[in-house]
């Protein structure tokens, strides 16, 4: 049971659910040794696990520390994380969140307070967004690990034929017209998929709205920014891109490794992907499937305003390390935390697995520098990047914008009030997704 808190099941978690079979429980070793902590984690390249296995014997003995890997999608991981939590599955003591599911955990009493000394500690020095995506009403409920962002990516050859100063901000209008001009493709994620969610989210934020404009714990009471004059502007960019004629012919269902394969053609321009854009055209090279040529002619920028005069709002993404409040001992919990989220394993983990760190002071990292020349503007990005809703009802308002917003190329000045609707009759029960 949870240690005298009120454990609610999730909205879209059905009363009662129970896992199949028997659950494991927190497993304490062999008779005599250290226990073990049962770290739940999404797909890597191996970074977690050695981080796991480096903090079991920085430990001296104090804990062993075990992995777990969960679903690739971010919709298969909460999906196992609810149906064990609302099960009451004391196997979890430490689990790797995706940060627009730290609230919906957190209003359901599924997380361990954070103590305030740890709190102080694990925020020191770590960009603001990673720790605004790590909080809930006003309370840090979870460890920022690493976090990560959009940004622009250009062909450099592309940029200065169409007269383009990149050291300078660019608008989508300004992307779209080079684009034409030059006859090559922009890119984005056009898929239903959690990726057009981030997409619509940023647009939105770049305008000077938020897809909820005042939040509630109550759904009904929810009010949403969809139809606001921002949204009416982002919904309008998100057309104009779909609809450009420079995109590729399946961009409705494309996806960020669709993206990044399309930045690597003959036809590619621009695009908006994470960093991961990268080390995967080095790895090509080294592989010797790509033309080193190819990745030299890479550019990089802040992601798109959608005024000239108005700062972007990249989107926001990473992990966090979320304390389970089923965990035996949460003081252990969160010392292995502290553990993984070291300056060290920061480093480590994104020279090694790509994956930006939360703490502003890796971006002086040599070794970062030399692997990933971009790190400033990460760092600069990650600084102006905005988180996605943050509601416990986070499930029924991504799908609702997924389902409204898709294909882009229908996206109209009507989509917003639609979406709007759609969503608020989710919430108040009266409609199912």
């Amino acid at each position: 049971m949870a240690r005298g808190r009120s454990r609610r099941a999730l909205g879209s978690v059905a009363a009662g659910f129970v896992l199949a079979g028997t659950l494991a429980a927190c497993g304490g070793g062999d008779s005599g040794g250290p226990p073990t902590l049962n770290w739940y984690i999404n797909p890597d390249a191996g970074g977690q696990a050695e981080i796991a296995a480096r903090c079991s014997e920085a430990s001296n003995g104090a804990y062993t520390l075990s992995t777990s890997i969960l679903p690739r999608t971010a919709a298969g991981q909460r999906e196992q994380l609810v149906r064990r939590l609302a099960a009451n599955d004391t196997s979890i003591d430490i689990m790797s969140l995706d940060p627009p599911q730290i609230p919906e955990f957190a209003s359901a009493g599924f997380l361990a307070p954070v103590p305030e000394d740890v709190a102080e500690r694990v925020t020191e020095g770590v960009v603001r967004s990673a720790v605004e995506q790590s909080t809930w009403e006003d309370e840090l409920v979870a460890v920022p690990f690493w976090a990560n962002t959009q940004l622009l990516w250009y062909r450099k050859s592309v940029a200065e034929a169409a007269g383009l100063d990149m050291t300078q901000p660019v608008t989508w209008d300004q992307l779209i017209e080079a684009a034409q001009e030059q006859d090559v493709l922009i890119g984005a994620q056009g898929a239903r998929a959690e990726s057009l969610t981030v997409w619509i989210n940023a647009l939105i934020e770049s305008a000077g709205g938020s897809i909820i404009e005042e939040n509630s714990e109550d759904p009904e009471q929810i009010q949403l920014g969809l139809d606001s004059e921002a949204g009416q502007r982002a919904a309008e960019i998100m057309n104009a891109v779909a609809t450009s004629g420079q995109v590729s012919p399946a961009f409705s269902t494309e996806n960020e490794d669709a993206g990044a394969t399309g930045f690597e053609g003959e036809d590619a321009g621009f695009l908006v992907n994470w960093p991961f854009i990268w080390s995967r055209a080095l790895a090509a090279v080294e592989a010797g499937t790509m033309d080193p040529s190819v990745p030299e002619d890479y550019g990089w920028a802040l992601y798109p305003r959608v005024e000239a005069d108005e700062p972007s709002a990249p989107p926001l993404g990473g992990i966090s390390l979320a304390i389970s409040d089923l965990t035996d001992d949460p003081a252990l919990a969160y010392e292995a935390a502290e553990c993984i989220v070291s300056e060290e394993n920061q480093a480590y983990y994104m020279t090694t697995n790509g994956n930006p760190a939360a703490l502003a002071s890796v971006y002086d990292d040599p070794e970062v520098l030399e692997l990933y020349p971009q790190a400033p503007v990460i760092l600069e990005s990650l600084d102006l990047a905005a988180p996605r809703p943050q509601t416990p009802y986070y499930n029924e308002i991504t799908v609702g914008l997924q389902r409204a917003y898709h294909p882009p190329a229908s996206v109209s000045a009507d989509t917003g009030q639609a979406a709007e609707e759609l969503i608020s009759a989710v919430l108040a029960k009266e409609q199912l997704l």
